[in-house]
């Protein structure tokens, strides 16, 4: 049965920040709440659309299929990064630029903690959306390498920083979904990254 948009702000409510009252912001709400109670193969466009109290035509105004409600704020992320790299100090290395976007992209998921562990849980269950998940992460990286060339770092160099710095937040996050500290996720991607030289001096 398709929840009522009362039934899905109260049960967001408990588990989530409160999301802007838009279109898009109740969307997302229902896509969490249906997809976690019913699965997403057996949540429809449909039952998301009437969940947040808006038409299938609404739906398709702000997202192309189901998936990317989930993926909205991919687009966010990569912004964050980029914008921190090219932000960094002039003269610094490919890490240090790279590690500039740290402080940005942690800082942006401090109040979706509960949020967070609700979307992994619900990609987890999905190997769609994990695929999908594994192509946002692609092209955030790319795009990171992007803004260290342009910086003047030598491809091959950006490349090998931003991907890096990339799955070093993807595993930090699982430690951080893991854990109950909502501001955990930026002291974790520093451990990280000193794990991985430690590694390499090893």
């Amino acid at each position: 049965m398709v929840m009522s948009p009362g039934a899905i702000a109260r049960y967001a409510g408990a588990v989530m920040s409160r999301w802007k009252p838009d279109a898009d912001g109740r969307l997302i709400e229902a896509a969490l709440v249906l997809f976690d109670r019913q699965g997403y193969e057996d949540t429809t466009v449909a039952d998301l659309a009437a969940s947040a109290g808006l038409t299938r035509r609404t739906f398709f105004r702000y997202f192309s299929d189901k998936r990317e409600v989930l993926f909205s704020g991919a687009g966010e992320l990569e912004r964050l990064w980029v914008n921190a790299v090219t932000g960094a100090p002039k003269g610094c290395g490919a890490m240090v630029a790279m590690e500039a976007g740290f402080a940005a992209v942690a800082e942006v998921f401090t109040e979706r903690h509960s949020f967070a562990k609700i979307r992994a849980r619900i990609i987890a269950a999905n190997p769609e959306l994990q695929e999908r998940e594994l192509i946002k992460l692609e092209k955030l990286a790319s795009s990171v390498a992007a803004a260290l060339e342009e910086r003047g770092i030598e491809a091959g160099r950006a490349a090998l920083a931003a991907y890096t710095g990339v799955q070093i937040f993807h595993l930090a996050f699982a430690r951080w979904i893991a854990q109950d500290d909502p501001g955990g996720l930026l002291p974790l991607m520093h451990e990280s990254l000193e794990e991985l030289r430690e590694v390499l001096t090893s």
